[in-house]
C-alpha cells in the first residue's frame, strides 16, 4: 500500500499536506492518511473553538458555560438537572462544574435548590433570563457553525456527518 495516494492537481493544499509531505520526504515508509485526517479535525476544532467564544462573547458566557445552559435548556422544562447529571453530561468533575454553577448562579442565569427527593442533593435551574441568553447564544454559535460548513453542499455536509458519526462510533472511549 502507498504511503501516501497521488494528490490530483485540482486539490488545494494545506499545511497538513505541507506536514504530511515533509513526513514523506523524511520518512517514506509511513502511512500518513490517519495524519491527514486527525491533523485537520485537530486544526478545525481549534479554529471553530476560538470562533465559538467570539460568537458567545457578546452574551457574556464563554463556551464552557454555554454547554452548561444548554444542557439544561436541552433537558426540557422545567429545565432543571442535578450538578452530578450536568457533569456526566458534559465530562466534568464536580469541582469543575463548581466554578461554572457559581459563576452562571451570580449573573442570574441559573438557580441552585434542595433536591425535594434527596435531601443532600441539589438542583440547578434555568430561569427566564438564562432560558433567554441561552435561545439567543445558541442562534448565535448555528450561525458560526453553519458559516463554517459553507465551502460544503448540503450532500457532503450530509456525507462528513455521516462519516464522523462512524469515526466516533468506531473510537473506543470517544463516544461519551
Amino acid at each position: 500500500m502507498s504511503a501516501r495516494p497521488e494528490q490530483r492537481e485540482d486539490r488545494r493544499k494545506d499545511p497538513v499536506d505541507a506536514i504530511v509531505d515533509q513526513w514523506a520526504a523524511v520518512r517514506p515508509d509511513l502511512d500518513t492518511r490517519a495524519m491527514e485526517v486527525f491533523g485537520r479535525i485537530f486544526r478545525l476544532s481549534r479554529s471553530m473553538g476560538d470562533r465559538m467564544e467570539k460568537a458567545y462573547a457578546p452574551f457574556g458566557i464563554s463556551r464552557g458555560e454555554f454547554d452548561v445552559l444548554a444542557t439544561l435548556r436541552r433537558s426540557g422544562e422545567p429545565y432543571t438537572l442535578s450538578p452530578r447529571q450536568l457533569s456526566a453530561t458534559l465530562m466534568l468533575t464536580t469541582g469543575g462544574m463548581t466554578g461554572r454553577l457559581d459563576k452562571l448562579e451570580r449573573a442570574g442565569l441559573l438557580r441552585r435548590s434542595p433536591d425535594p427527593h434527596d435531601r443532600r442533593g441539589l438542583q440547578v435551574t434555568l430561569t427566564e433570563k438564562g432560558l433567554d441568553l441561552i435561545d439567543r447564544a445558541v442562534g448565535a454559535g448555528l450561525a458560526v457553525q453553519s458559516a463554517g460548513l459553507s465551502a460544503l453542499d448540503d450532500e457532503q455536509v450530509g456525507r462528513l456527518a455521516d462519516l464522523l458519526r462512524e469515526l466516533l462510533a468506531g473510537t473506543p472511549g470517544a463516544d461519551h
